[in-house]
């Protein structure tokens, strides 16, 4: 019989060591409580699940210069395709780059045991309990830990285990290929094909980069087979990852007593790409804080809302707004697509290209559904929903 090993109490344990649960260790740990970091996989930093765009405003808001390892490419443009049509956006003005997220997740690591964290991993966690005032950690092979206070931050798997709906699958390879050019990212939308979604080739050098799919219902697999095989070899596959990704937008609350969510497990990823390096990084940045302060004085139930309240001032709205925008996307099939992207003009291009904010781009995309063909199409796809979307999107 396996017996289990008790450790010393924290002040507070993260479960998960990615973007949002680090940030949160590092703020915790910089204001001198003892934190531990509890990681299921055998890195940090692996698997690598997201595509790792981001812009550099973005790294700046969060505390992070990245290093020249860590970043694996810088954006110039994106190619969005439907069937039929296409069009070029010109991002430079959007300062995007591609970061190399082993290491970057890495970097925020060392930070966070630089303040004083201390990360394990290969530390899954099986059972969380609350008892006198303490949450007792348990993880595989016995051991027990015990804290104060605990920052759930193990992503999506954390709202599949509470029954949350309309999360999708996706995959993505990485890819070494001709066709893959290095400073331009596509995107391919296709109804029928990735329904709710889109495909993505991102670069990360000039004949490599990422490759993914997801959508309703899909099976990644067939689907990244039949996409590389479409663009013709020669293509060699370097990594394989399955993940499943939410786009249904934040979940509150983001706390209840002493446990507190970020990330992921929060739905800080954006609704319309899932993308969740910044809005999540800054979750676990204002929870941190929280924390810290509530350590401090005692006083849970203040500084906790003001976690809440600040991420959902800096990023609500967009949030709500991204929400209103997908539901346009879902109801779109591929004739609507090819219809609305032939509207598309070139002052509308260049408009989005000068003024585009990559962090917050609800007001590019209204710029871009803002054409005749796409309103009467809201309104036959939407019915009682349009006064309110259009009312709505007139506040962007």
């Amino acid at each position: 019989m396996t017996t289990s090993l008790e450790h010393s109490s924290f002040d507070a344990i993260v479960g998960g060591g990615s973007v949002s649960g680090l940030f949160a260790a590092r703020e915790m740990a910089s204001k001198g409580m003892r934190v531990l970091v509890l990681e299921e996989d055998h890195e940090i930093g692996t698997p690598e699940h997201c595509g790792g765009v981001v812009s550099q405003t973005g790294l700046e808001s969060l505390g992070i210069i990245p290093r020249m390892k860590t970043v694996d490419n810088e954006i110039k443009s994106a190619v969005i395709k439907t069937r039929n049509k296409s069009f070029k956006i010109d991002s430079t003005n959007q300062r995007v780059i591609v970061i190399d997220r082993r290491s970057f997740d890495k970097e925020i690591a060392f930070q966070a045991q630089e303040h004083g964290a201390e990360i394990n991993t290969r530390s899954s966690i099986t059972s969380i309990a609350f008892e006198h005032d303490l949450f007792k950690i348990r993880v595989k092979g016995g051991e027990i830990y015990k804290s104060k206070y605990f920052v759930d931050a193990r992503g999506v798997g954390s709202l599949v285990n509470k029954g949350m709906r309309n999360i999708i699958p996706s995959g993505q390879y990485e890819v070494y290929a001709p066709w893959i050019v290095k400073d331009t990212i596509e995107v391919i939308f296709d109804a029928d094909l990735y329904p709710g979604f889109f495909a993505w080739v991102i670069p990360t050098g000039e004949g490599k980069g990422k490759v993914g799919v997801a959508g309703k219902n899909i099976n990644p697999y067939i689907l990244l087979e039949s996409f590389l095989n479409s663009r013709g070899r020669p293509y060699s596959i370097i990594r394989k990852i399955y993940a499943p990704i939410w786009i249904n937008g934040y979940v509150k609350p983001f706390f209840k007593g002493k446990n507190v969510i970020v990330g992921d497990a929060a739905g800080q990823t954006k609704p319309t790409t899932a993308g969740g390096i910044y809005t999540g990084g800054m979750g676990g940045i204002f929870a941190g804080r929280a924390i810290a302060l509530s350590h401090g004085e005692g006083k849970e139930g203040k500084y906790l809302n003001e976690y809440e309240e600040n991420w959902l001032f800096k990023f609500g709205k967009e949030f709500d707004r991204l929400l209103l925008l997908r539901k346009v996307l879902e109801r779109l099939d591929n004739k609507s697509l090819d219809k609305i992207f032939s509207e598309v003009s070139n002052s509308t291009l260049d408009n989005i290209s000068e003024t585009g904010d990559f962090d917050f781009h609800s007001f590019s995309l209204k710029q871009f559904l803002n054409t005749k063909t796409t309103l009467n199409l809201i309104y036959t796809f939407m019915g009682n929903e349009y006064r309110k979307l259009i009312k709505d999107l007139s506040k962007i």
